[in-house]
């Protein structure tokens, strides 16, 4: 099983970027795939997560109306585009995979597997 994020980058507040996680070595289509991010020194928060059932996603309250999740199953890929992008969203963002279903609150623990993480840097 492998999960490769990308997609990360600098940015200026208010901008927008797009993550992709592109998977392999599983049936991409039966699985929830989630996003997860750490700031420096804070602990890894869950972000958004798209379920293998069409149309389910769960977003936290912080990025709400600002990101969206979608994925692509004939691609084996996840996309979160993060819109009206600020400081406070400058984290290593990771994506993980869990089968079926998310299960908000995102807890890591959740996840069986992971990517390498990608950096966003939101500055002026």
């Amino acid at each position: 099983v492998q999960l490769q994020a990308s997609g990360g980058g600098l940015v200026q507040p208010g901008g927008s970027l797009r993550l992709s996680c592109a998977a392999s070595g599983f049936i991409f289509a039966d699985y929830a795939i989630g996003w997860f991010r750490q700031a420096p020194g804070k602990e890894r928060e869950g972000v958004s997560c798209i379920s293998s059932i069409p149309g389910s996603t769960y977003y936290a309250d912080s990025v709400k109306g600002r990101f969206t999740i979608s994925r692509d199953n004939a691609k084996n890929t996840v996309y979160l585009q993060l819109d009206t992008l600020k400081p406070e969203d400058t984290a290593i963002y990771y994506c993980a995979s869990r089968r079926f279903i998310c299960l908000p609150p995102m807890k890591e623990d959740q996840y069986s597997h992971w990517g390498q993480g990608t950096l966003v840097t939101v500055s002026s």
